[in-house]
């Protein structure tokens, strides 16, 4: 290996590499296994990721706010280009290295007990085991070339899960929309991974972004990007940027490139968890997190705003949807939204705090929606009912039927909408907060960011409250519709329960700080150098006491409207419901315009392609065969006709001469004698 560790700082790397590979080897060990619901499998992967989750706990006390540790060693040579593949540990990757097995751990524990019956069991965990190496191999790697590698990777398999249920044309759809749409971030990222090795004529992560790394030290001036050792124009800046921006907003499902997310709720429930979570859309915030540097303030302005927006959009969405599982897809939209916009708004250690709360509490409510689910997909099979056993308006007062899963859902939505106490409060407010900071720097217009981000949290608060509402509170209103349906619904065992209790723990605040109104206070600040926050002015206190006093306002409002006391009334004909409803035409748009439009050009392609291209060619073939016709004519009557004229005359010519030639002397002798006579005759005449 190229560097010189002491022996602390390679064990800690072996325990990076193990924590890696064991769901790796749970993987190909479950491929070996026979049987399709061997139930073994189940334990195989989950006891993996319980090893990885401890050695992921050993890296993160050795590591963090310590030195980083970097190694690598040689991959392979292309003509003077030396290529090297290594582990990179520092507060970053220590953080997600802990946070993926702390969240695939839970997510692990539930599915043997919620996909116990399916009938492809084992291929679950096959690819679950799968996903989660590639995510936990994409956090350490030190190289961009091994992140894109493992970037696809952690892609291909959320394509496998996202499509699990194969035979349903809707999970088809789901998972090819998703691969389709992250290969366009994937082309900006290559683009970008392609402009920054041209330029720097290296792929390590170290020498391109760490603290003394040629982009860090880079600047703009006179048009030109300089660096330490090179110079290049500012529009190769741009485009390496724009390709970063796409590829995290394909990962992280920001606008434009987020309508896949929703529709990938077509997998299985654990696995929307996993994913919503911190593996796959928390892979575009750590790659903006891991190429910071080599964004300038109008590049993070750009984010910003883009992010804002896409929070503000998410949150506007959720509002009116009735499938349990869309609007929580939605909602991770929205609070993505919220972590790129802490990127722009120079957030950093705030986004990155938020990335590891939302894991916690979104994980918690995706699994509580697959309590709910599981126990609606049961009534409806029991009494043979033509229900979506996801579509919140048949649901209702299930807090007395699911006492322990109501209990997780209401801290974890706590947590979403930022409530005191929680752990999303000490990482959203941090956001809003900054979000202000940061506009008072800039022209009046960016005020804007940190009014819609305000907005989008109260937003968030109602459609929690709804979804809360809805699911938990009133009649079970399923009844209504079929009043002789027989409903048996509870918990689940323990394998429903430890996962949600434990979720439900790490959404409240000790978890972070033991100061539950001081958001400065987290411990999660300090590693990424952020400890000179404090409450410089009086908006620091205002704001987060403003938004909760308001937030509860809005809690109660929704609370209160959709349990029947009618304080407010929707329209759900004017043209902001129709918007939020039909999310905001966004899919239509993209199926009528941009495939429709493909679609349309396809078609006269076809067209042009069977009418002008294979007309002229199949022009030219006539126009050779009629040609080649005529030539068959000529030959066959002209040349061929000369030839058996020729042989015709020969042979007549032949068949005369060879009746003179009998082989009897005295027709000879009279032969001669009359030649002589005809010549005499002849020469006297």
């Amino acid at each position: 290996m190229e560097a010189v560790l002491p022996y602390q700082g390679l064990t800690t790397v072996y325990y990076a590499i193990a924590a890696v590979l064991l769901p790796l080897l749970a993987c190909v060990v479950n491929c070996c296994l026979p049987g399709k619901r061997n139930l073994l499998s189940g334990w195989i992967a989950t006891g993996a990721i319980l090893l990885s989750t401890v050695l992921a706990t050993m890296v993160f006390v050795k590591t963090w706010n310590a030195p980083q540790v970097h190694v690598q060693q040689l991959w392979f040579t292309i003509g003077a280009t030396e290529l090297y593949a290594g582990v990179l540990l520092n507060n970053l990757s220590a953080i997600l290295l802990l946070l993926v097995t702390a969240i695939a751990l839970p997510v692990h524990i539930y599915s043997t007990a919620y996909m116990k019956h399916d009938e492809n069991y084992d291929r679950y965990f096959i690819y679950l085991s799968l996903f989660c190496f590639s995510m936990l191999a994409l956090v350490v790697v030190d190289s961009m070339v091994l992140l894109y590698a493992f970037w696809e990777l952690v892609g291909f398999s959320s394509y496998l899960l996202i499509g699990f249920w194969f035979t349903r044309d809707k999970a088809v759809f789901a998972n090819k929309k998703a691969f389709l749409m992250n290969r366009i971030g994937d082309v900006g990222l290559l683009t970008a991974m392609i402009i920054l090795f041209a330029q720097y004529r290296t792929f390590d992560l170290v020498q391109l972004f760490g603290e003394n790394g040629l982009i860090s030290q880079s600047t703009i001036q006179n048009g030109q990007w300089l660096s330490p050792n090179n110079t290049m124009p500012v529009l190769w800046q741009y485009v390496a940027c724009a390709g970063i921006f796409l590829g995290v907003a394909a990962k992280s499902a920001q606008f434009p490139l987020h309508t896949w997310l929703p529709d990938a709720m077509e997998g299985p429930t654990s696995v929307s968890a996993l994913i919503h979570a911190a593996t796959m859309v928390a892979a575009g915030v750590f790659l903006l997190g891991r190429v910071y540097p080599l964004f300038t303030t109008a590049e993070l302005d750009v984010l910003a705003i883009i992010g804002c927006f896409t929070a503000f959009m998410g949150a506007t969405i959720a509002l009116t949807q009735n499938d349990l599982k869309r609007i929580l897809a939605y909602s991770t939209i929205s609070q993505l939204g919220f972590m790129v916009m802490a990127m722009g708004v120079g957030a950093y250690a705030s986004s990155l705090f938020h990335l590891v709360t939302h894991a916690f509490f979104k994980c918690a409510l995706f699994l509580v929606a697959g309590v709910v689910i599981h126990e609606m997909q049961h009534v409806k099979e029991e009494n043979k009912l033509d229900i979506d056993p996801q579509n919140i308006l048949y649901m209702g007062g299930l807090r007395k039927r699911l006492p322990i899963t109501f209990a997780v859902a209401v801290i974890a939505s706590l947590a979403l909408i930022g409530i005191i106490f929680t752990s999303g409060y000490l990482s959203k407010d941090g956001i809003l907060i900054q979000a202000v900071d940061w506009s008072e720097t800039k022209s009046p217009a960016f005020k804007l960011v940190p009014i819609m981000a305000l907005i989008t949290t109260l937003l968030t608060a109602f459609y929690v409250s709804r979804l809360i509402a809805k699911v938990f509170f009133g009649k079970f209103r399923l009844t209504e519709f079929h009043p002789d349906a027989i409903c048996h619904i509870h918990d689940g065992g323990l394998q429903y329960k430890l996962p949600l209790v434990f979720l439900a723990a790490c959404s409240l605040f000790p978890i972070f700080s033991l100061t539950p109104a001081l958001y400065e206070h987290a411990w999660v600040f300090e590693g990424f150098g952020a400890t000179h926050l404090s409450r410089v002015n009086v908006f620091h206190t205002i704001i987060p006491v403003g938004v909760n006093i308001l937030s509860l306002f809005l809690m109660y409002w929704a609370w209160a409207t959709y349990t029947g006391r009618k304080l407010l009334v929707f329209s759900q004909t004017g043209f902001l419901f129709r918007l939020s409803y039909h999310e905001w035409y966004i899919d239509r748009f993209y199926n009528k315009i941009i495939v429709g439009g493909v679609m349309m050009l396809s078609r006269a392609l076809s067209w042009f392609d069977r009418k002008v291209i294979d007309g002229v060619v199949n022009g030219l073939s006539s126009l050779m065969i009629s040609v080649s016709k005529i030539v068959a004519w000529f030959d066959y009557y002209v040349i061929d006709g000369i030839s058996r004229l020729l042989t015709f005359i020969v042979k007549i010519t032949g068949n005369f001469v060879r009746r003179f030639q009998s082989g009897k002397i005295q027709y000879y002798l009279f032969s001669m004698l009359a030649v002589v006579l005809v010549l005499i005759i002849y020469l006297t005449v």
